[in-house]
């Protein structure tokens, strides 16, 4: 699924159409945040997304495991799996599982750290816990109220906000803004606009942190694509993001293509873009999350071989500040 461009938009026909719908499903969502969750044995961190996909929820995760892991912690990803066929709860094992088995996420969190991937979100902390995690990252999850969490953070994309402001399907959000923001312990807002500043406001008006990051290329990977001709194809939720970073670390798009979020590219689809690239000689580039959905398929390994991704991390401005809340949380649940 697509967004559609009138969710990122100021409110017009078509979100006015759907606004009843938006509340009747706003209202549900409100009433279901609200449920208590069942408490895992070690302490849970979630990381939601107040909008429908392509905030930068994964690379958010990544990076606090990350700190935790430089804090002696053991962290484990939870999540739901979301486009694998396996139900679980299960280890993913970068060797053995595809996208078609555990979907794509998952494969790109278990490089970072171990990954379970579980339907059930409280099964799934269960057997983390029992695997060694002394801390659960939760990788979406935050609009789900079977498990309880002990620290709860959104991400937003400071490009975009919210959007038009309102909850699906009239707008992006899964649930009324302020209904979530009550329930987080902090926000993280990924670059800058006019549109990401006036949502800051609105959080810090409740008195909830607001941490500002930004996602970089890494550097060896600017330096590959800088000046290179390049097909760009990216099947997330928000490509012009993708294709906005090639251009920035100097790479010509010559090409977009654009796919659904969590597209599975057919043998039919990866011929085309191969036979386009090699007849306009143009180097195929898509992201890290476009790319793992390709990997241990056979029908896709040329494809797979001779696709570049261009890899990314997210970087907190002010790591201390998000460490300090991480810390207390943990401790409160500890003591």
């Amino acid at each position: 699924m697509r967004a559609p461009d009138f969710w990122w938009q100021s409110p017009g026909l078509a979100s006015t159409t759907l606004a009843p719908l938006g509340a009747v499903y706003g209202a549900i969502a409100a009433a279901r945040l609200k449920r208590p969750g069942a408490r895992a044995r070690v302490p849970v961190i979630c990381v939601g997304d107040p909008t429908v996909g392509g905030a930068g929820k994964t690379p958010t995760a990544i990076a606090i495991a990350k700190l935790l892991a430089a804090q002696s912690e053991a962290p484990y990803f939870v999540t739901r799996g979301y486009g694998g066929r396996e139900r679980g709860p299960l280890l993913v094992d970068l060797a053995r599982h595809a996208a078609s088995d555990v979907g794509d996420e998952p494969l790109l969190l278990s490089r970072t750290a171990p990954a379970v991937v579980s339907t059930d979100r409280v099964a799934g902390a269960a057997f983390a816990a029992q695997a060694g995690a002394s801390v659960i990252v939760l990788d979406d999850g935050f609009q789900n109220p079977a498990l309880a969490k002990d620290f709860s953070l959104l991400v937003i994309d400071g490009a975009s906000g919210v959007g038009n402001g309102r909850v699906f399907p009239a707008g992006p959000l899964r649930a009324p803004l302020l209904v979530q923001i009550e329930r987080a312990q902090a926000i993280v807002c990924i670059g800058q606009s006019v549109a990401g500043e006036a949502v800051a406001r609105n959080v810090r008006a409740q008195n909830v942190p607001v941490i500002s990051a930004h996602i970089r290329p890494e550097p060896e990977a600017a330096r590959t694509f800088a000046k290179q001709r390049v097909l760009a194809f990216a099947g997330i939720g928000r490509p012009e993001k993708f294709f906005r970073t090639l251009e920035d670390v100097g790479a010509v798009v010559v090409e977009r293509r654009v796919f659904p979020d969590h597209h599975v590219y057919s043998t039919g689809e990866a011929h085309s873009l191969l036979a386009e690239a090699t007849v306009r000689n143009l180097m195929l580039v898509t992201t890290e999350k476009d790319l793992v959905r390709s990997l241990r398929n056979p029908a896709l390994a040329e494809f797979a071989a001779t696709s570049h991704a261009l890899p990314i991390a997210l970087q907190f401005d002010d790591e201390k500040q998000l460490n300090d809340l991480i810390g207390k949380a943990l401790k409160r649940r500890r003591s």
